[in-house]
């Protein structure tokens, strides 16, 4: 975000635009790989803790694991930008005419509203109110959610009301969201917490 807004901010030509609002501009792309390899990290310790699948933790894991794939997936529509092969029946109903869920008519209604509510819960619901599952990212990353969240609920507010808007530099805000969720997945990937600590997260009863 420093980088985007201290330096491309003041590009000439229209490159801030193009990386926060073109769909498939650098900050999408980032926002792929920053999902894909928050994806690959859970993946990593679901396979770490293989011998506790049964445990709450697990289970929390994989479900992180699993949303983190699908949004990735959805950010290039399936691969489609990529080898071009698509599914004609929802490319025909899709607002950009690609293979993608979010982008259908019933579904972008709800977008913001998605993004409100995830952004609340990783950066506050989850470590407020599950402590003990680790897969929720931890206090120190709630500002890269709850910013997400902050933003969508004011711009929708504005047109609701009719209030001064912002702008809707959409790809760039969620992009935080992407980058908070990798760091924490590449924590404890990579640098997880004393055995201990973790230990102390896992819920009483949870079988190993």
């Amino acid at each position: 975000m420093v980088v985007l807004y201290g330096l491309v901010y003041f590009l000439p030509f229209g490159v801030f635009e193009y990386w926060t609002t073109n769909e498939d501009g650098p900050s999408e792309w980032l926002q792929f790989a920053a999902y894909a390899g928050a994806c690959v990290c859970s993946l990593r310790v679901l396979w770490q803790r293989r011998r506790r699948w049964r445990s709450l933790q697990w289970l929390a894991w994989l479900l992180l694991a699993l949303f983190l794939f699908y949004v990735a997936a959805e950010e290039i529509s399936w691969g489609e930008r990529v080898h071009g092969w698509g599914v004609e029946a929802l490319r025909q109903i899709n607002a950009q005419k690609e293979t993608n869920i979010h982008n259908l008519p019933a579904v972008q209604n709800y977008l913001h509203v998605s993004f409100i509510a995830a952004g609340l819960f990783f950066g506050f619901a989850g470590w407020r109110w599950m402590p003990r599952i680790d897969a929720w990212p931890a206090r120190r990353y709630s500002l890269y959610f709850l910013i997400v969240a902050l933003f969508y609920t004011y711009f929708d507010l504005s047109w609701i009301t009719h209030a001064e808007r912002i702008r809707n530099d959409q790809e760039g805000l969620e992009l935080l969201m992407a980058v908070g969720l990798f760091l924490h997945a590449r924590q404890w990937a990579f640098n997880p917490p004393s055995l201990a600590a973790a230990a102390d997260r896992e819920p009483a009863g949870s079988p190993d």
